[in-house]
């Protein structure tokens, strides 16, 4: 088994010729025809008692080429793989070229990881927001605290905006009740807009106890077909009509609603809090735009096929995110008024660009000789064998291994780019680029 020849195109595509000897294709055509022989018919014998030479005058001298060529080109092809240091990116696409006695040949055309070219990747100035937090931000989150702390109390006063106000309700068209307008101790945020227009506004300056009519029209985009564009009469009677009663500011409110015993302390505690939320943001505002640098400097023809699988992550990535909001992908698909060809595109998109990145700070590591201790890629192989369990092959090791290695170098070419850089304290559009003259050029 020798390879013959290789060649690489501009995709990453290689195509590797390959010859298998004579000796290995003999070994493997007579193992074939010992466990294939039971399959051929011959007169004058039992089925699977005939000699090979009489099958192969019978059906031709080829008949268990086809067998041997499956049980020995992988071999083949795996050992020219690692002999030339290969790290395909799919399976082989095969192609039988010559086969005979003395042996056979084959084309093998896979993709192969590809490698980046980055340029202009020191240096890089990037704008990091300032991490401020002034007294109108801490005053806001206690008055959020404040809120979600309020209490509901009756008021006898007339309907204002963000009363909470308790209804009986049913809706007519045309003097005919409809399906679902009818409702009874339904609690209504006066302002919130979960009505339909024109019915919250409608309650404002009517009291408890007072019975009236509600005259409206259903929006034309209305999600019930049916009532899109229809007048509507809803006959309503007030229950009650409550208010959020804000606790003071106080010691008081402090124990209620944290550790503290004092306000000056819950004060300082949302201070830390909203400085670290803000510097986490600056600094990953910071890393956004030093990557979208990167990325820009990098050029890079990734595989088809490596980019799918990446979308395929991206999309699961995706959709688990939407969950977690509580939303499902077919209902975002409607929000936004996509369709699942501009879904696929977007995802095929994101997934060009994340590999892009990848791949450009691989190669940033492999520019500046940046090293990963053996050390720490047995630690964290360690933890990730951990879910393969017990038995695990020493290619699937190798695999593992090599994602380990790759993933803590990108890593240190990550650290390396945010080192190197140079953190800007205003936005780009309002750095100043000083004026050179041509007698300073």
């Amino acid at each position: 088994m020798n390879l013959i020849s290789m060649e690489r195109d501009e995709n990453n595509l290689v195509t590797l010729t390959i010859g298998v000897d004579a000796d290995t294709f003999h070994t493997a055509v007579s193992e074939v025809a010992r466990r294939e022989a039971g399959r051929y018919s011959v007169p004058g014998f039992r089925r699977g008692k005939a000699p090979r030479r009489m099958i192969e005058t019978i059906y031709g001298p080829g008949v268990f080429y086809e067998g041997a060529v499956n049980q020995t080109y992988l071999a083949a092809y795996g050992k020219v793989v690692v002999e030339q240091d290969l790290e395909t990116v799919e399976k082989p696409d095969i192609e039988v070229l010559d086969i005979g006695p003395e042996g056979y040949s084959f084309k093998a055309s896979v993709h192969v990881y590809p490698e980046a070219e980055v340029s202009g990747y020191r240096g890089l100035h990037a704008y990091k927001p300032p991490v401020e937090v002034k007294i109108d931000d801490i005053d806001a989150e206690l008055a959020r605290l404040q809120e979600r702390n309020a209490r509901l109390v009756a008021v006898s006063r007339p309907i204002q905006n963000n009363d909470i106000v308790t209804l009986d309700f049913e809706g007519f068209i045309d003097d005919i009740p409809f399906d679902g307008g009818k409702a009874q101790n339904h609690q209504l945020e006066i302002g919130s807009g979960r009505f339909i227009p024109g019915f919250e506004e409608a309650l404002i300056g009517r009291v408890s106890e007072e019975e009236c009519q509600v005259k409206v029209t259903f929006p034309e985009d209305y999600h019930v077909d049916e009532l899109a564009g229809e007048d509507a009469v809803f006959e309503v009677r007030i229950r009650d009509v409550k208010e959020h009663e804000m606790p003071d500011l106080d010691d008081e409110f402090a124990k209620d609603v944290s550790n503290f015993d004092t306000l000056e302390e819950l004060r300082g505690d949302i201070r830390e809090k909203l400085e670290k939320e803000k510097a986490d943001k600056s600094e990953n505002a910071f890393f956004a735009a030093l990557n979208k640098q990167v990325r820009d400097a990098t050029t890079v023809n990734i595989p088809e096929c490596m980019i799918e699988e990446e979308q395929s992550y991206v999309m699961g990535d995706f959709q688990r995110g939407l969950a977690a909001n509580g939303m499902d992908y077919a209902t975002y698909k409607r929000v936004v008024g996509l369709s699942d060809e501009d879904m696929q595109r977007d995802m095929h998109d994101r997934a060009r660009q994340k590999l892009t990145l990848r791949l450009g700070y691989e190669k940033i590591a492999e520019l500046e000789g940046l090293e990963v201790p053996s050390e720490e890629i047995e630690a964290a192989y360690a933890k990730e064998k951990g879910e393969y369990g017990e038995g695990i092959s020493q290619e699937a090791e190798d695999m593992i291994k090599r994602r380990v290695r790759r993933n803590l170098l990108i890593a240190k070419a990550i650290q390396f780019v945010k080192d190197d850089a140079f953190a800007d304290s205003q936005p780009p559009e309002e750095v100043s680029i000083p004026h050179v003259s041509e007698s300073e050029e």
